[in-house]
């Protein structure tokens, strides 16, 4: 079994993905766009994991490579594949899909809660009716056809979809690793200006252990359902 990711910036990686896919016998493989744009042949993936960046999903002019990535994700979506997206992942499915990408009304960085989205159908996954997780996001989208709306957070009104069975899109980080968030600041930390949805440093930085753990089992439980037919 084959997972490969897109990674657009050097300081946003797998975070707690990364040792789940280990234990669970996937192969990882990486197209790192920051170096070289060159995508994989997609008959040869099982999974396919979109990760954060910087950039907008609408910076083709700026990134040109962002356009044959879309369309990979088009194909992917298109042939069933599973497809998780994290931030900028999230809205790369979303502009691919049809749907627009643009600034939020206010940015969202660092520890907030987002809220589950009861839906009819019990097949789709369920996020907690409450969760603290890890953001770090100034543009928002809307939901692509099809998707089904599954969470929300008083910054945000589209933090979670679904498509199907097999494609997730996730605004919010459920990967953030200490790691991954001491890397997020210090890469970005121009960005932690006083605003009512963005937090200090210190404060991003001071969050306890189990926070972390939580929001890692929820990204486990996560994966486990959308690759159920491959482990």
């Amino acid at each position: 079994m084959r997972a490969h990711y897109f990674q657009h910036v050097p300081f946003e990686g797998l975070g707690s993905i990364e040792p789940w896919l280990k234990k669970a016998g996937y192969e990882i493989t990486c197209s790192r766009f920051f170096e070289d744009p060159v995508l994989p042949n997609l008959k040869n993936l099982d999974f396919l994991v979109v990760l954060g960046g910087p950039m907008s999903a609408n910076d083709e002019e700026k990134f040109p490579w962002l356009a044959a990535e879309k369309q990979f994700i088009w194909d992917a979506v298109a042939k069933g594949k599973p497809v998780l997206g994290i931030c900028l992942g999230a809205q790369l499915i979303a502009n691919a899909l049809g749907a627009r990408v643009y600034p939020s009304k206010v940015k969202e960085i660092g520890w907030f809660p987002i809220y589950g989205i009861v839906t009819s159908d019990k097949s789709l996954f369920k996020f907690p009716a409450s969760i603290e997780v890890f953001h770090w996001h100034g543009e928002t989208f809307d939901l692509p056809s099809g998707a089904t709306h599954l969470a929300k957070s008083d910054a945000c009104e589209n933090q979670a979809f679904q498509i199907g069975k097999s494609v997730i899109g996730l605004q919010f980080h459920l990967e953030t690793t200490l790691k991954a968030a001491r890397d997020l600041v210090a890469h970005c930390r121009d960005e932690l200006v006083e605003a009512p949805y963005i937090q200090t440093e210190a404060t991003i930085l001071s969050a306890p252990p189990e926070r972390y753990q939580s929001i890692n089992d929820l990204m486990d439980t996560l994966l486990s359902y959308l690759l159920r037919k491959e482990c």
